[in-house]
């Protein structure tokens, strides 16, 4: 009890020691006690949030060393855009969608529809920890499109993302008036959709988002096609230029997803929420350790099979651990340690069927992304499903009313699915809602002609297309490319200054001063030009 509150108590009886000061002094040390608790429970926000964002960095750090050394300063750009635009969206709309409305648990929303710009928002901390896992979320696609998607598709589509489609399964899944929270009085089923950390919420939602843009923009020049467009008989491998920053991006996510699990907890001073983060830390790693070793050597028996040489990828490795991380982030609160090490396992089999089942269709994934969050974040769900412990299912959701499939006949004397079909409707809804949105949206920016970079821009670099200057791997870019890059944007520039410079006419528009605008059919005729002559150049080379 501090000073100043025994004495106020002192004061307010005169000095003298009787039942109301002693009632005082007991007010008084629950008041502090409660202050106490609920200063460690912004704290425990503060710190897991912090770990989730520095997650940022870990992305960051993958995705430049998965990219050639001509594309890093774009694919860092874009990480970074990711944190700034993730902000000012989630103050702006995307907290308001996601968890703003009545405090109602019966009642079922759409959408949050108060919390507007932070308006009457209290819990500061909740806030920045709700704000890390939807810029988590964009950041997922950023690598799946690197090194050939416009700096204009990528803003776009990552203020929709984060301001609205994210929302709007977050608000289903994790808000208490969402139709298929467990958070509810009334939650679907009696039991609703079990997604702790976030395998649907965040990695579903991310990884069906990268799925969809990459079909619709196209692989990578030269992955699948030959400078004349032909099919190859083999994809042409596209190593990225530093295995040393994907490792270290990949320990970075691995350390950062402490506090995307763990933190989920939201709390370690109530009730059984510390041991619930402590099984959540545990669990992680199992899973985590699990998958890589799967992926790395069920691809090293392939690999012998096909070859004859046995080969040890430390990307398979890197990446089967990332694919175990996603796939216990649903259900690390409620399964045991060995259930754990069970998901890692089918987890790293996941993702290895999905890579390779990627390859043959031909989408092209920069960096592995859609395998490991998209297939991944599906296992964890369904492995929700089936693996929910009874007694773990208490602690952490104070219910046991429905649990994991393989668990039912021991707790209710019957094969109970229920969970189960909790998981798999919530899965659905996600694709579903991210389908309807992104998929036209997508097809819109393919039309307007801002998804893609053209095929130049994307030869040389875009390091030097949008930014001025390589990263340091103009080596690895012909002369003859860059030559015909400067030449295209120095006729851009000297037929824009044409246009202007002419009132009316077939070259420009005039403006409401009289001076003539820029016109959009022949900026489009300028830049099929300028292909035409670098398709030109590549058939010849």
């Amino acid at each position: 009890m501090s000073q100043a509150a025994l004495e106020q108590c002192t004061a307010s009886n005169g000095g003298e020691v009787n039942e109301a000061f002693l009632l005082c002094v007991i007010r008084s040390m629950q008041e502090e006690k409660e202050q106490d608790v609920n200063n460690t429970i912004q704290f425990f926000f503060i710190l897991s949030a912090a770990l989730v964002f520095f997650m940022q960095t870990g992305f960051a750090m993958l995705c430049a060393g998965s990219v050639r050394l001509k594309n890093v300063q774009n694919t860092m750009l874009k990480n970074l855009l990711d944190a700034c635009g993730a902000a000012l969206g989630f103050f702006s709309v995307g907290y308001a969608f996601a968890f703003g409305g009545t405090t109602d648990s019966a009642q079922k929303t759409f959408l949050g529809n108060t919390n507007f710009f932070m308006k009457d928002v209290d819990d500061n901390a909740g806030w920045l920890f709700q704000f890390a896992f939807a810029a988590t979320s964009a950041t997922i696609v950023a690598g799946t499109l690197a090194e050939r998607c416009q700096m204009a598709a990528y803003l776009c589509y990552s203020v929709v993302l984060t301001g609205f489609v994210y929302p709007a399964v977050a608000h289903a899944i994790w808000s208490g008036q969402g139709f298929l929270t467990a958070f509810s009085s009334d939650p679907l089923w009696g039991i609703g959709m079990i997604d702790f950390a976030g395998s649907g919420v965040v990695h579903v939602t991310g990884g069906i988002t990268a799925l969809l843009a990459t079909i619709i923009l196209g692989p990578r020049r030269g992955r699948f096609h030959d400078a004349r467009g032909a099919p190859l008989a083999k994809p042409t491998p596209m190593p990225g230029h530093s295995v040393a920053l994907q490792v270290l991006g990949t320990f970075i996510l691995w350390f950062g997803w402490y506090g995307f699990n763990p933190g989920s907890a939201l709390a370690i001073t109530n009730g059984h929420y510390g041991a619930v983060a402590a099984l959540c830390a545990v669990n992680t790693t199992l899973a985590a350790a699990s998958a890589g070793v799967t992926a790395i050597f069920l691809n090293l028996v392939l690999v012998e099979r096909q070859t004859g040489e046995a080969t040890f990828d430390i990307v398979m490795l890197m990446n089967g651990a990332l694919a175990g991380l996603v796939a216990i982030t649903a259900g690390c609160s409620v399964v045991t340690p060995w259930v754990a090490v069970l998901i890692g396992f089918i987890g790293g089999v996941v993702y290895l069927t999905s890579s390779k089942t990627l390859l043959w269709v031909r989408i092209d994934d920069a960096v592995d992304a859609i395998p490991v969050h998209f297939s991944n974040g599906v296992w964890g769900l369904i492995s929700t499903g089936l693996f929910a412990k009874p007694e773990l299912l208490m602690m952490a959701y104070d219910t046991d009313a429905h649990v994991g499939l393989f668990y039912s006949m021991q707790h209710t004397g019957s094969i109970d699915a229920t969970l189960l079909g909790c998981q798999l409707t919530g899965t659905l809804f996600i694709c579903g809602w991210v389908f309807m949105i992104m998929f036209p949206f997508f097809i819109w920016l393919n039309y307007v002609g801002w998804f893609r970079a053209d095929s130049l821009e994307e030869l040389v670099g875009l390091d030097i297309s949008y930014h001025g200057g390589a990263s340091g791997g103009v080596d690895e870019v012909k002369n003859e490319y860059v030559q015909a890059f400067n030449k295209q944007r120095g006729e851009l520039r000297k037929r824009r200054k044409q246009r202007l410079e002419t009132i009316g006419g077939p070259e420009g528009r005039p403006g409401p001063s009289g001076v003539a605008m820029p016109d959009p059919e022949a900026e489009v005729m300028d830049m099929r030009h300028a292909n035409g002559k670098f398709q030109h150049i590549m058939s010849h080379s």
